[in-house]
């Protein structure tokens, strides 16, 4: 049963920066706007819970019907019905690794769903060495059984700590699937991150069937023929929208990135950073930016260690387009509204609800965002 929590958001002043606190580092942004964007009007939102009693929900997928697909991250995935009600883990996946930030991660369905029930998911996965990020492909069956499991992708050069795994999966009309990477924790010593010959901290395109689709940036050339941007380094974030495909990633102590990769193009990371490390050093020579490398679209400073994100396009006229984000810390729903490409506007929405980890926009206008705790909830946001 849906339960009504409250009516939250006031207005306030147009213009002024969104209540954030001072920033780790003292770059000056490459353009206006780039980073501490005019605080837009806050909106009215009522907020129900839809579903509750989930340990750690990490992605969610709709399947239409009103039904959805979420994953918790110690390795389940549960079918939530229109009526909130959530049903005992499917059977079917393969092995998964719970182990720090790793576990049953991202979950999608296939835009064909109601013709091939496909699903899609990534998650960390045991190898030997230690762990790796993965993505993998079923077929749901009525029974709630999950079929002819196969990986899509595996991750190369496994490490033992369990940080960084990214991830997020979209798969796309054309039969693609993109797919975001972390650095699996290897700070600014890495060098993965900046070898195209690795899949640590990029943006990864593949068939649905795992093979490398022929026009990827790096088919043919030295390289690895499924990357389709580097230089990232957490993007647990990802979304469809304005010129295709958006990202978002964390950053160390500031620097959390808003990019829009596109083919072949090098994001930085650990050469170049609008951050600083944790323990309050620099991040490689301390450049925000240097040559050859993209400048994010916008970056936080502190951050709002990003989650989930999807771009709205429900009937509430002025969310039209602007781009939803969940925040881990400290914890909220972002808005950002975009206009040519930029960033002209930022809101913070529930900001006493502790970790969202994932965003969800359905067809009647109300968004679905994932709480993540040991009892965490599937909320219904209505703007308005």
């Amino acid at each position: 049963m849906i339960r009504i929590l409250a009516l939250m958001m006031f207005p306030v002043a147009a213009f002024a920066q969104v209540e954030q606190g001072p920033p780790n580092a003292d770059f000056t942004p490459a353009f206006p706007q780039q980073v501490r964007a005019p605080a837009l009007p806050a909106t009215n939102v009522s907020v129900s819970v839809f579903a509750d009693d989930l340990e750690n929900p990490w992605g969610i997928a709709p399947l239409g019907n009103g039904q959805f697909l979420v994953t918790e991250r110690p390795g389940r995935l549960r079918l939530i019905n229109a009526d909130g009600t959530v049903s005992t883990p499917l059977p079917g996946l393969s092995d998964i690794a719970d182990e720090g930030q790793g576990g049953l991660l991202d979950i999608a369905a296939s835009p064909r769903f109601a013709q091939d029930r496909m699903i899609f998911w990534t998650y960390a996965k045991p190898v030997r060495g230690g762990l790796v990020t993965a993505a993998a492909r079923g077929v749901l069956n009525a029974d709630g059984q999950i079929s002819d499991v196969a990986d899509i992708f595996v991750q190369d050069n496994p490490a033992r700590n369990g940080r960084h795994f990214g991830s997020r999966i979209i798969p796309m009309a054309d039969g693609t699937v993109w797919i975001t990477t972390g650095d699996r924790g290897a700070g600014d010593g890495g060098t993965l991150v900046q070898d195209v010959e690795t899949t640590h901290g990029k943006v990864v395109r593949v068939n649905a069937d795992g093979s490398a689709p022929s026009d990827n940036p790096f088919v043919g050339r030295a390289g690895n023929d499924l990357v389709w941007s580097l230089g990232h380094r957490n993007m647990q974030g990802a979304a469809i929208g304005p010129g295709g495909l958006w990202t978002i990633e964390h950053g160390p102590r500031g620097g959390d990135e808003l990019n829009q990769p596109q083919a072949g193009r090098n994001y930085g990371w650990p050469v170049v950073s609008y951050g600083i490390n944790y323990r309050g050093s620099d991040v490689g020579d301390g450049l925000a930016r240097a040559t050859g490398f993209e400048e994010p679209v916008y970056y936080w400073d502190p951050v709002i260690a990003p989650g989930g994100m999807m771009f709205y396009d429900g009937p509430y006229a002025d969310w039209q387009g602007d781009l939803l984000i969940a925040s881990l810390n400290p914890g909220a729903l972002v808005r950002l509204k975009l206009e040519g490409g930029r960033v002209v506007g930022e809101e913070r929405l529930l900001t006493d609800i502790g970790r969202v980890r994932d965003v969800e926009v359905l067809d009647d206008g109300s968004v679905l965002i994932l709480t993540d705790s040991g009892r965490g909830q599937v909320l219904r946001i209505t703007p308005g």
